[in-house]
């Protein structure tokens, strides 16, 4: 389970989308806002259950999935930094069909789902923000969906490498084949040439678990389109 975290230092303006808010708008937030620890593998919500928080993660990189009923799941879009978890607490929903897993370690700021209505009716600033931002996420699930389709393994691998990257201020990332398959939806055998292949010509080193980034613009230049795609569409919606 998660738990309240009074480590730190930590600061609500580390979540882009918090940090994009107005002065008003965001001390309004901020003073809702709740401080969570996360561990790999919790989960936020479950398909069709109750949300009661959104997620504004900072250091936490959490996984949306959607789960078919053999059990085999794929992820839809990944959230760090740059955004939120729980759109449906004000896009008129209160339940989803996809799942909320944390994906990589850390802290995140949770907002009750009555006060995430409540902020989301008051402020101009705030809705036009999150609504932005709602449009950079579908843009993302479409971009991903399309990229499992038609883009090789070793695309994929690199896209998400570089997806991550851009969410956590280490090189250094802690992921396992094993979760690398899942979130992409494909065999861990072909994660393990694609991993090797990309070792072998010096981007990244592969051990137990961790996988430290030697040249990203290796790995940009393996990537597909998708992951530009991806950062230019968010940056047009988003502007830092």
């Amino acid at each position: 389970m998660m738990e309240p975290s009074t480590s730190g230092p930590h600061d609500p303006h580390q979540n882009h989308l918090l940090a994009a808010l107005s002065p008003t708008a965001f001390e309004a937030v901020a003073a809702d806002l709740e401080l969570v620890a996360m561990r790999l593998g919790d989960m936020l919500y479950e398909p069709g259950e109750q949300l009661q928080h959104a997620y504004f993660p900072t250091t936490a990189i959490l996984s949306l999935h959607y789960v078919m009923e053999t059990g085999a799941s794929s992820e839809t879009t990944g959230v760090g930094n740059e955004g939120l978890v729980g759109i449906s607490l004000f896009m008129g929903g209160d339940t989803t069909p996809s799942s909320a897993v944390v994906q990589t370690a850390g802290h995140a700021y949770r907002l009750q789902r009555h006060l995430v209505k409540a902020h989301f009716d008051r402020a101009d600033k705030l809705r036009d923000v999150f609504l932005r931002y709602t449009q950079a996420l579908m843009a993302q699930v479409t971009q991903t969906a399309s990229c499992n389709r038609h883009h090789s393994i070793g695309q994929q691998l690199c896209r998400l490498l570089l997806l991550t990257l851009d969410r956590i201020p280490s090189p250094e990332l802690k992921m396992t084949q094993e979760l690398i398959a899942s979130l992409l939806g494909v065999r861990r055998e072909g994660i393990t040439d694609a991993a090797r292949k990309l070792q072998d010509a010096g981007i990244i080193r592969y051990r137990r678990g961790h996988i430290s980034v030697l040249d990203r613009a290796g790995l940009e230049v393996r990537s597909c389109e998708c992951y530009g795609v991806l950062k230019t569409e968010m940056r047009r919606l988003l502007p830092a």
